[in-house]
């Protein structure tokens, strides 16, 4: 926490020309009059958890979604706000690094400046730490000016990703209330986010008058739901290693005689893996959310890969790329229940030496099948959330090792007759989470950016930035605000002795929707991808040209603007008021009322269906 966060960057020509880009604003935030309109009141996504997420919300809970109106807008209950007293705003990055989150610092400080010059932001340095012990640096344009459209997390640096603990929230507390702040906006994925909503709720209950912003900022696109189509980040991401990934395909092909096994980083959840291969069309791909699914051991899973590389050898192939996601290891179930068994004792206070001999027979006799450096790698303490250390798993090299292993096998016993298999490991993550960010990501976290300030400037506390329509062009961009309560969940349990344990209400990672459009592209394609080498290189990201405005597939494919329907549904009820009004002839109103009775019995089915269909973790 003591570096020099905030100096003047060393920028590079390419750097240079980007830190010069200016990224657009919808109509909606452009002016300095902010007109907002409230929808009715948020409900959670499972009607199950409502009584649980309303004894932890009850200040936070049930808030509208805020839209916000272009001015040539006709909404006659929109509230139009033209005075803008100056205010004093601080933000923190609580996650992990993703390419655009110094944008999201460079809008919200535009749009403050925009409406008032004696507007102060300060950014905190080090992460929430800085935020604890009240270190911050007053954000202007000189300290801005090499870190527009630059990747990291560089000018302000994060620390630990947990705002959660009483005496953490208490340091909040006493940090928004000893430097005035009328606002606290936190950068991150869903840990961030969720710790931010119960912030906006303790600072309610305290009577604190700081209102607390999230923005959706992570590498991992899992931060999806009914309101957020994307995340900062995801774009960049995944352009860059899908050109990685595509340059390995091209050595591959060019050897012949190399399987490559690339490891991508993104958590638990498999979007990041999803999205490369639709970019960059790889032979394989497994993603976590199948083997889930299809319950597959590691065992199942190696004899796909070595089925598929006997089939290619049938070809006369002897090459190919596969992905797997880093969080495949908590996918699979028997690697899942001796992680737990292991993070059970490492917080019990057993050493890491003797956990070996502390494992149920199951386990014992799992973990020590294990290569030797897998087993160390297991035995990490786990991270904040009480995930694995994900990123220093090495799965694809067990994968590897066990596919080798079996091609021997069948080697030997006559059953597998191509070349003699070889692999090599790749993990991508670090070498992307850093890059230039896309174009994308530019618009989108220095839109939001200017979203935050009007969140405050409508008085809201305990919303997330959001902008649907991100396929569209920027000038169609919807912005808006949602409450986190509306996208809380709540995990249950199942114990031994028959009881559930109920979790704390979170925002939780979003899994590949496997009924979804990218993955039935995916299914569509997988087996040619898998024999016929339909390698795509992308190439590095541009800026400029046909290729800077290339989105996500998975982004494009799905219709997602649920927020946009939301408003056409309300415009229908609106007609439906009008037109059925005492006075109006008897079929107009027996009409309406058999439509209604058979729009609410349908409607009353499936949400009975979604709520007793809650999974347990």
């Amino acid at each position: 926490m003591d570096s020099d966060f905030g100096i003047p960057r060393e920028l590079s020509p390419l750097q240079q020309i980007r830190s010069q880009y200016l990224p657009q604003l919808p109509p909606c935030l452009q002016g300095t009059t902010v007109r907002v309109e409230f929808g009715d009141g948020t409900t959670v996504a499972k009607a199950g958890d409502a009584h649980i997420i309303a004894r932890a919300f009850p200040h936070t809970l049930g808030q509208p979604l805020a839209h916000f109106l272009r001015a040539t807008a006709k909404v006659p209950d929109a509230q139009i706000i033209t005075e803008h007293p100056a205010i004093r705003v601080g933000i923190v990055f609580s996650g992990r690094q993703a390419p655009g989150g110094h944008n999201v610092i460079w809008g919200l400080y535009e749009a403050l400046k925009v409406h008032n010059a004696k507007n102060t932001l300060l950014g905190f340095l080090g992460g929430s730490e800085g935020l604890f012990a009240q270190k911050a640096l007053e954000i202007t344009d000189d300290v801005l000016q090499t870190y527009k459209n630059q990747g990291g997390f560089d000018l302000l640096g994060r620390t630990k990703d947990q705002i959660r603990t009483t005496e953490q929230v208490n340091a909040a507390l006493k940090a928004c209330t000893d430097l005035k702040l009328d606002g606290l906006v936190i950068i991150g994925g869903v840990t961030s986010n969720t710790d931010a909503a119960h912030l906006a709720e303790f600072f309610a209950e305290a009577k604190c008058s700081t209102k607390v912003v999230g923005v959706p900022v992570t590498i991992n696109g899992d931060l999806k739901n009914q309101f957020v189509e994307a995340n900062v980040g995801f774009d960049t991401i995944c352009k860059v290693n899908s050109q990685l990934i595509s340059n390995v395909c091209t050595d591959a092909l060019s050897a012949e005689k190399y399987y490559y096994f690339v490891r991508l980083m993104g958590r638990k959840h498999s979007h990041v893996a999803l999205e490369c291969t639709l970019q960059s069309h790889p032979n394989m791909v497994i993603l976590g959310e199948e083997v889930t699914a299809s319950k597959l051991t590691i065992f199942d899973i190696t004899k796909q890969i070595c089925d598929a590389v006997q089939a290619r050898a049938g070809q006369d192939k002897n090459h190919g790329v596969i992905l797997i996601p880093e969080g495949i290891v908590e996918s699979i179930p028997e690697l899942y229940a001796l992680l737990k068994e292991i993070h059970g004792l490492l917080k019990e206070g057993v050493h890491a030496d003797n956990i070996s001999t502390k494992l149920s027979p199951w386990s014992s006799a799992l973990f020590e099948f294990l290569p030797p450096f897998i087993k160390k790698q297991l035995l990490l303490h786990p991270e904040s959330d009480d995930s694995a250390q994900l990123s220093q798993i090495e799965t694809e090299k067990l994968l590897a090792y066990l596919v080798e292993t079996e091609m021997n096998k069948r080697t030997k016993e006559g059953t597998y007759k191509g070349k003699k298999f070889n692999a090599i490991c790749h993990f991508f993550g670090y070498q992307a989470r850093g890059s230039l960010p896309s174009k994308f990501d530019c618009d989108y976290a220095y839109v939001l950016g200017h979203i935050c300030y009007h969140i405050l400037a409508a008085g809201l506390n305990g919303y997330m930035a959001t902008v649907t329509n991100l396929k569209s062009p920027v000038n169609k961009w919807k912005c808006g605000a949602a409450p986190m309560t509306a996208m809380m969940t709540v995990k249950r349990w199942s114990q031994n002795c028959g009881s559930t344990s109920i979790g704390r209400p979170a925002i939780h990672p979003a899994t590949v929707d496997l009924k979804g459009k990218a993955y039935e592209l995916l299914r569509q394609n997988a087996q040619k991808f898998l024999m016929e080498d339909m390698y795509r290189n992308p190439g590095p990201v541009q800026y400029d040209g046909p290729g800077a405005d290339t989105k996500a597939v998975s982004l494009c494919v799905e219709d997602q603007d649920y927020m946009g329907r939301i408003k056409k549904l309300q415009e229908y009820l609106d007609q439906v008021r009008t037109i059925v009004k005492p006075g109006c002839s008897q079929d107009v109103l027996k009409a309406a009322l058999s439509v209604m009775a058979s729009v609410t019995d349908v409607l009353s089915t499936i949400s009975s269906s979604s709520t007793s269909g809650q999974q347990f973790a």
